[in-house]
């Protein structure tokens, strides 16, 4: 137990920290080698991971690579000044179109996506804008967090969605009716909870005429209005896809490949420089990874995990699905959200309580909102908020996180009882 989480830990710390930009796929990739070479796991460990997690990586890889085409062609500009506009300049109509903007992106585009690509352009607009740096703030963190607590309502609006769906064979719609409500809570709380603790920085009034026209954000017209029946089209493709038990990436990678065959065809887009801009390191990332945490399943911290969601089982429905939850939250929050789905879903396999899975999701999706170091969109968030000169402390987002996670993650828990 001891040498496994050792080399976890390392692995970790590694892709938290990028020393001299070491790739996280890198790094997740030398950290599964040692602990084979160690005999942390083995060969037959290393296939079992991928075939848990191939199909969810690949069709995370999908759904980013539509995220950046539909962003070439400025359909995410076009739908942050719409929102925008839409507010007349009330700050905090304002503030609540662009947390129902960050729901819907992220719920289809995955909240990394919305973390990669509405975050440079909501801060663009801010600035644009003039807000004060409170005001900034205050949209900016609202901005992050909506892209996690959002991301729970279908299966590819999440890794850790994708992930746990294809270990417990959870078809699309099957999990999107089981988390309508719980998303849906989980939104209106979110909106409550920001609103209420950001009340004082945001601004009664925005002037908002020195906006540009939504028209003027669109790049390539025709792709534009294509892009709106294609999303309707793969959206269908997801659901038939799930009624004839076809894997995910089919669609979800199959479709963005075919959308970048459009926009190359209708010059919207260059394809070699997107592809290759892709985050491919995600698929080392997921493998190397998981086959480190495979490690703690050998050590037995699974088997420990599973006899506390158990024990929480014991005491009735209502206490197993807050108590697994807000013990996935926790772990999240300390050993970030993608080590966590894999080890409490076997965790929750052990158990033999599969109910709990949706638990789980809810739990790693919304408990890293405590911490910077909780999810892999977050760490996104903030490389792209310091590329763009904007640098928000760890001191500063726990403040935050710590105070607003607890009760939307409750609210979001109570939608499954």
């Amino acid at each position: 137990m001891l040498l496994a989480l050792g080399i976890f830990m390392v692995t970790l710390i590694l892709v938290i920290w990028q020393p001299r930009g070491l790739p996280i796929g890198t790094t997740a990739v030398m950290g599964a080698m040692v602990a084979l070479a160690l005999g942390v796991v083995n060969s037959a460990d290393v296939w079992t991971v991928t075939s848990i997690v191939w199909d969810a990586t690949l069709a995370f890889i999908g759904i980013i690579l539509l995220s950046m085409v539909l962003d070439e062609i400025g359909f995410f500009e076009w739908s942050a000044l719409k929102m925008a506009r839409l507010s007349g300049g009330n700050g905090h109509l304002m503030f609540v179109y662009i947390l129902i903007l960050g729901a819907l992106v992220s719920a289809l585009f995955a909240n990394d996506g919305a973390a990669l690509i509405l975050t440079p352009i909501v801060l663009a607009k801010m600035k644009h804008l003039k807000l004060n740096p409170l005001a900034m703030f205050a949209f900016l963190m609202a901005g992050g967090f909506i892209g996690d607590s959002a991301s729970n309502p279908l299966v590819i609006s999440n890794l850790t969605n994708i992930v746990t769906a294809g270990y417990f064979h959870l078809g699309f719609w099957e999990y999107a009716q089981t988390m309508f409500l719980p998303n849906l809570l989980s939104i209106l709380a979110s909106i409550v909870v920001l609103g209420l603790y950001f009340r004082k920085d945001i601004p009664a009034r925005i002037d908002i005429t020195h906006l540009s026209s939504p028209e003027s954000a669109i790049k390539n017209v025709i792709m534009f209005r294509l892009s709106w029946f294609f999303l309707a089209l793969l959206m269908v493709g997801y659901f038939i896809g799930d009624h004839y038990h076809l894997p995910i990436s089919v669609f979800a990678l199959g479709g963005a490949l075919l959308f970048l065959a459009l926009a190359t065809y209708f010059k919207a887009t260059k394809p070699i420089m997107t592809i290759k801009a892709a985050p491919w390191q995600v698929v080392w990332f997921s493998i190397g990874l998981y086959v480190v945490v495979y490690g703690l399943k050998n050590a037995g911290l699974t088997t420990y995990l599973a006899g506390v969601i158990t024990h929480l089982h014991s005491m009735g429905n209502g206490v197993a699905v807050i108590g697994t939850g807000f013990l996935s939250a926790i772990l999240s929050s300390v050993m970030n959200n993608m080590p966590t789905i894999m080890i409490m879903d076997i965790a929750i396999g052990q158990s033999g309580h599969t109910a709990l899975a949706y638990a789980n999701i809810i739990g790693c999706n919304l408990g890293p909102k405590m911490t910077p170091i909780g999810s892999l969109a977050t760490l996104l968030w903030l490389h792209v908020l310091r590329q763009k000169g904007v640098t928000i402390t760890w001191g500063e987002y726990m403040k935050v996180g710590m105070v607003i996670t607890p009760p939307v993650l409750l609210v979001a828990l109570l939608g499954l009882l």
